[in-house]
């Protein structure tokens, strides 16, 4: 499980096969080291690392993975935001998030405020002031349309995130409430 409050800001390096690489700036210096099969999000999906060369995490990336996400889009050089798994001990400052991507969205208008278009039945997870999970950032919905839905992004998630470099166009992963989905699941067998 993750908060939704993006560490660091990473570095995508490749892929070589189904294995990605992605760099940790001052991830030597973190304090606690990271362990081979910890789970880590990256732009909001729960991968598993697999190997660790000084400050560049490897992950092994599946074909599930990649047709649900951006992952696949990505080009060395392109940031990645990063989160290690929260602990029972952590506050919770944004709010549950799996690292499950159920859709991506397009970006029809970049932040600060931020418009998204998604296709499909998941616009019945979202209500105004609820949370939603964009590249692994938890915000808050501010407006809800037909085909997506908007967010004021603060200037320091712009700086600190993904969302500082996004454009027309641009692809996103979401996640929405997994509350949302078991309350719909458990309605459903009423």
């Amino acid at each position: 499980m993750f908060t939704g409050i993006v560490e660091q800001l990473g570095v995508f390096q490749g892929f070589s096969g189904p294995e990605m690489r992605v760099t940790w700036p001052g991830l030597e210096s973190l304090g606690e080291e990271i362990p081979i099969g910890a789970s880590v999000s990256n732009n909001g999906v729960c991968l598993t690392v697999i190997g660790i060369d000084k400050e560049t995490l490897c992950y092994e990336v599946v074909d599930e993975t990649l047709s649900r996400s951006n992952l696949g889009r990505l080009k060395p050089g392109d940031p990645v935001n990063l989160e290690r798994a929260a602990r029972v001990s952590d506050r919770l400052d944004g709010h549950i998030v799996q690292g499950h991507v159920d859709q991506v969205g397009e970006i029809v208008t970049a932040a600060p405020d931020l418009r998204i278009r998604l296709s499909g039945s998941n616009m019945s997870y979202l209500v105004e002031k609820g949370s939603v999970t964009v590249d692994g950032i938890s915000l808050t919905v501010v407006e809800l349309f037909d085909d997506g839905f908007s967010i004021a992004v603060i200037p320091h998630t712009s700086k600190v995130t993904t969302l500082g470099y996004k454009v027309r166009g641009d692809l996103v992963n979401l996640e929405f409430d997994v509350l949302a989905k078991y309350v719909e699941r458990m309605l459903a067998f009423r």
